[in-house]
Parts: C-alpha cells; structure tokens; sequence
C-alpha cells in the first residue's frame, strides 16, 4: 500500500480542526482539499464500481485498499477530535453511520433536513472538477428557495462539508444527473438508530441490484 494512503495520512485533520465554524444560518465547515491530493489517485482507483443512485452502506460495496484506509480514517480518533474541536461537542461513544455514493438522479438534492437522530453529518467529495451547475450542495436559510443560501459547495475531489444537525439545518442543490461520488459520516445519537440506518440501506440496496 502506497504511504500517502496508509492509515492517518490521507486525510488532512488538522486542516479541519483549524477551520473556523460559520453559524449563519447553521453551525457548518467547509474544507476544500481535506482529502490530500497525493491520496486522490488511488483513492479514485479502488472506489466502488455503483452505478445506480441512492445512498449504499459501504459494508455492501467491494473497494481496494486504498479506499479501505480512507473509511478507517474517517471513522477514527484524529476525525472525531477535529470534528469536536470545530463544533464544540463531545462524540465520545457516539456510534457512526457511514454511506458511500457514485450517481445523482434528477430528483436528488431537493431542499431537506437530516433527521433528529443525526448529530454531525460529514459529506467528503470524490469527483474531478466540477463545472455542472447542478450538484453544489447549498447551505439553505429556509425549506423554501434553493436561491437563499449562505454557501454553496462544489463536490470536487477532496472536499469536505460538514454541519451540526439543527431544527434549521436545511440543504439542497439544483439538479443533476450523472456520477456524483461522495461519502457521507454521520455521527448518531443510539447504536439503534444506527443499526437501524444500515439495515435501511442494506435493503434499499437489495432492491437496487435486483432491479438493475
């Protein structure tokens, strides 16, 4: 395995760490080149093959090493640590979720809020540079117009969004049809709603294979 992919190296936590948190209209961090560009190509290379929509728990994918290795680190102790320090929360014993994306379908990205028992949501973004208008996650002030938004966020390679779950914490983005790989952590409130979650996609993504 390659030394720039290997455990605690492919992400850029301190980074992370150091960004400061916008509040307007919710608690979010945006970190452009989290992921660190000497990891992007084997990363690209051992992703997985998903060539439908919706969102697969990365227990029902197959991936390289590389990859492997980039899910450890999202799910460790230095991720967690930045994440605390940026929101100002304890996750300790906190369980996470964590659900891999490769295609958006037009209907994706309609303006909604992540359930209550999400706490932190974390999207870390694997496509080239993106020159679609489609497909750039906005930070929402409302439910009701996708042209209110205090940013918006292009998913290139390597970019990482992540907000405090909140009554107001609304997103979206304009349609889009096409690959849009993009890996979602979330850290949850019960080892149930967790269990829960994973079940919920493992069958979804049943369905999806049968049907293909």
């Amino acid at each position: 395995m390659d030394q720039q992919t290997s455990k605690s190296t492919a992400l850029d936590t301190d980074a992370l760490a150091n960004t400061p948190c916008g509040h307007d209209p919710y608690d979010y961090v945006i970190v452009p080149g989290f992921v660190r560009a000497a990891a992007l190509p084997a990363i690209h290379e051992t992703y997985p093959e998903i060539d439908q929509p919706g969102s697969f728990p990365y227990q029902s994918l197959a991936y390289g090493d590389a990859f492997s290795s980039l899910l450890d680190e999202l799910q460790g102790p230095e991720m967690r640590a930045a994440i605390e320090k940026v929101f100002d929360v304890d996750l300790t014993d906190r369980p996470t979720t964590v659900t891999v994306r490769g295609r958006c379908q037009l209907k994706d990205g309609r303006i909604h809020q992540d359930s209550t028992e999400k706490i932190i949501t974390v999207l870390v973004y694997m496509n080239p540079d993106w020159e679609e208008s489609g497909g750039r996650l906005r930070v929402l002030r409302s439910d009701r117009d996708l042209e209110d938004y205090a940013a918006e966020v292009p998913p290139a390679e390597g970019t990482l969004l992540a907000f405090r779950r909140s009554d107001t914490s609304y997103h979206g983005h304009k349609p889009f049809e096409g690959q849009r790989r993009v890996l979602q952590l979330n850290w949850v409130t019960s080892d149930k709603f967790a269990r829960r979650e994973r079940r919920r996609h493992a069958i979804s993504a049943f369905f999806k294979r049968l049907w293909k």
